[in-house]
């Protein structure tokens, strides 16, 4: 399962974002159809979830930038309207019915207005999941498409423009995908997501991943180098490396020596002139190799945070949610890792109330967390997602419970987090200047463990990587004193 994007501790938030649509060169054989080449048009891209849906938005919108469309900041007036969905969450599904009923609305009174017509395309997870039933049940949607075939937007657009009727888009094809998007990207600041790998084999029986995004595929080693050094080109200081078993990484050497694992494609993308700070995520303990632990240790711009879920401290609970590792695997995994790379950080998921879990299942998982210690960290109740085989497993865990439970994990989780923060305090970190801060003078950044850091300084230093002593810290967030150097 691919978790919130990692600025989001111990949350799942809907992220609600436009993505700027910014020239690309790349022509598009369906722009005549779409778009007057002297007019723009705008479009609104609302994301949900995870850091892949992330990713995608951004990629939509490179997709869309040479058939004219760039972003606004609300959908009201948008000629074009994106509803980027995630299927992990309860009730995904009727949050994005409850949206497109206000998209509805909007769309209209853009036309009562004489405004213009307003397309609406719901895509991501749930489109995948039930696009035929969105269709059904939302009028309003002109378009849906799924997580593998957002690069046909300008074809879909197209035969919505001709023919005024409903496209549906899901098939898989990942590959496909990644060789269509264009190979330039204008990112927005100073860090970005990259997509290496999708899919998952994995089949947890929580998790509707594998329904959604297919089976496991990587990305080939130079459309991954491609778009890193575009990264660079734009002032890209860090990328974080996604998918949603990273880990899972396997894809043909540049050289035809055979195949590359995560590690050896880390080692290689830190040779990239510009990128200076590397993460990655989500990882999965039963994809966590020797030589990836190794280049944990050795690689000096890998980031020292790790995300490696465990979702629960009970073996069997593990073994109900064919995670296929135990407890003392994981933790062997853990202690392998801080061997290594001695000031990492560790953030988990963790799921409370999985059916069948008693009380002693739960003291198992409030077990692992006071052994293991984390960082930070993603909790969430358990929920039935349909099609899914915990959905049909008996001894469901009543709501009551589950909530009782998540709070005395999440107090536990929150105390680590914060005692974690304050351990910090006298440190001085390299912190990468992303913008201004609320007050006058201040700067804020982010910390190698990603927590945001606020200090005074110049706005000079924005887009670089400076040192910064820590003085004060929450449970979110640092602040510190610029360590100004000669």
């Amino acid at each position: 399962m691919s978790s919130p994007s990692p600025r989001d501790k111990n949350a799942s938030r809907d992220i609600e974002a436009p993505v700027i649509a910014q020239g690309t060169k790349k022509g598009n054989a369906q722009a005549s159809d779409i778009n007057d080449a002297k007019q723009t048009k705008k479009v609104f891209i609302k994301t949900y979830g995870c850091q892949m849906n992330v990713y995608d938005s951004e990629r939509m919108a490179d997709v869309l930038s040479p058939i004219g469309y760039a972003a606004v900041d609300a959908p009201d007036d948008a000629d074009l309207v994106v509803l980027n969905t995630c299927h992990i969450r309860e009730k995904a599904a009727e949050k994005v019915y409850s949206e497109l009923g206000r998209v509805r609305k909007m769309k209209e009174t853009k036309e009562a207005e004489g405004r213009g017509e307003m397309t609406v395309a719901v895509a991501g997870c749930v489109a995948q999941a039930e696009g035929a039933e969105i269709m059904r049940r939302a009028p309003v949607v002109d378009m849906v498409l799924g997580p593998q075939t957002y690069h046909k937007l300008p074809e879909m657009i197209a035969k919505v423009t001709r023919a005024k009727g409903d496209v549906l888009e899901t098939e898989f094809d990942t590959l496909e995908k990644f060789d269509q998007l264009p190979t330039t990207r204008d990112p927005k600041g100073f860090s970005a997501f990259l997509t290496i790998q999708e899919g998952c084999d994995k089949f947890c029986t929580f998790c509707v991943v594998p329904y959604t995004r297919g089976a496991e595929v990587s990305r080939p080693v130079d459309q991954i180098v491609m778009e890193a050094r575009s990264l660079a080109q734009k002032g890209v200081r860090e990328i974080t490396l996604i998918g949603q078993n990273v880990n899972a990484y396997l894809a043909d050497a540049p050289d035809g020596s055979g195949q590359w694992g995560l590690g050896a494609l880390i080692r290689h993308v830190a040779k990239i002139g510009g990128i200076d700070r590397i993460r990655f995520t989500t990882s999965h303990p039963r994809d966590m190799d020797d030589d990836l632990i190794e280049t944990l240790g050795s690689e000096p711009k890998l980031m020292p945070y790790l995300h490696l879920p465990i979702q629960a401290g009970s073996n069997k609970i593990l073994r109900a949610m064919n995670r296929d590792h135990t407890y003392a695997h994981y933790k062997e995994l853990i202690a392998k890792i801080r061997a290594a790379r001695p000031d990492i950080a560790l953030s988990g998921d963790f799921i409370v109330g999985f059916p069948g879990e008693t009380d002693a299942d739960f003291e198992d998982t409030m077990k692992c967390v006071e052994e293991i210690g984390y960082g930070s960290s993603f909790s969430f109740k358990y929920s039935i997602r349909p099609g899914t085989p915990g959905a049909s497993m008996p001894r469901q865990v009543p709501e009551d419970v589950k909530s009782e439970r998540l709070k005395r994990l999440q107090d536990l989780l929150y105390k680590q987090q914060t005692e974690f923060n304050h351990s910090l305090i006298g440190r001085t970190l390299d912190v990468l200047v992303e913008g201004v801060g609320r007050d006058g003078g201040q700067l804020f950044g982010r910390s190698p463990y990603l927590q945001g850091t606020h200090f005074d300084g110049p706005e000079s230093l924005i887009g670089t990587i400076v040192p910064v002593t820590i003085t004060g810290a929450g449970r979110n967030s640092l602040t510190g004193e610029w360590t100004q150097t000669e």
